[in-house]
């Protein structure tokens, strides 16, 4: 009995660290940094690409760049582009309102990320003109994407303040 009265007194306490401060900083950092590279992307080469002068150097059977890959990678980048800064936007509103599924939502942010990436690398190394102005940068971007769920996907499952911010 004595047991139980202790327990509830300190029921309102936070075990631990809590909240949006330490490293959850950084991944505040990186959503934001994440929003403006995808509207960046967005308005510098997913619609450009869609004007018709390139799209249709880059589609028609009859321009000498053309490769049947080029139509569906263009249009897979920009719905990618578009839904994944939704999908930041989300998580952020989530993140700010602590909600319980932010840790899930993280770990799908940066898995989905990655598998996209490389979706992404594979098609476009098929196209020749792409794949000759590949200079690294895309193998660059997959290894540093590997590297941030190796950290990123471990923390939200097992971080003190990710649980007692955001779970309990």
């Amino acid at each position: 009995m004595e047991t139980n009265v202790q327990e509830q007194k300190y029921d309102h306490l936070p075990l631990g660290v809590s909240g949006l401060g330490g490293w959850l900083i950084l991944v505040q950092i990186g959503l934001y940094l994440t929003m403006i590279l995808l509207t960046v992307q967005l308005f510098q080469h997913s619609l450009p690409a869609f004007r018709s002068d390139t799209w249709d150097v880059l589609t028609s059977l009859t321009s000498q760049y053309y490769h049947p890959l080029w139509g569906p990678v263009l249009i897979f980048e920009a719905i990618y582009n578009v839904l994944f800064l939704f999908f930041c936007i989300f998580i952020l509103i989530n993140f700010y309102r602590k909600k319980s599924t932010l840790p899930r939502l993280m770990i799908i942010f940066y898995s989905v990320s990655l598998i996209i990436g490389v979706i992404d690398y594979l098609l476009v190394i098929q196209i020749p003109l792409a794949s000759e102005l590949e200079d690294g940068s895309s193998l660059r971007d997959i290894v540093k994407s590997v590297i941030t769920c190796a950290i990123w996907i471990p923390y939200f499952m097992k971080s003190e303040r990710v649980h007692n911010t955001f779970i309990r």
